[in-house]
């Protein structure tokens, strides 16, 4: 299989990696981070092994499961609330997370740290 990088052709002996499969890691991580924590979509593409692709998780992220999945746990690397999902606030404050008076998270304190 080959694939091309700024104009370079390379060869790749496994298999290219599919949305598919980064729904999966993405939705494995979502159900590990524990109460009171958060992750960026940022941190879960760096741990997917998919850097620089945050805005890919985030549209997996919209479709995610809310009933089976923690979606509420995901922010931004600011530590802003996605804009769709009113209920995200109130779900983490029960979970003992503050939002800034702005309502952001403070990363500093609720980041999850793998």
């Amino acid at each position: 299989m080959f694939f091309h990088v700024k104009g370079k052709e390379y060869l790749c002996s496994m298999k290219q990696p599919t949305i598919e499969t980064l729904r999966g890691e993405v939705y494995d991580i979502v159900r590990q981070i524990p109460r009171g924590r958060v992750l960026t979509y940022g941190r879960i593409a760096e741990l997917c092994g998919w850097s620089n692709h945050s805005r890919l998780v985030g549209r997996i992220m919209r479709t995610a499961p809310d009933a089976v999945l923690p979606c509420h746990r995901v922010v931004n690397a600011s530590g802003c609330l996605a804009p769709h999902y009113p209920a995200q606030a109130s779900l983490l404050e029960k979970e003992g997370v503050r939002l800034t008076p702005s309502g952001k998270v403070p990363l500093r304190e609720y980041l999850w740290e793998l």
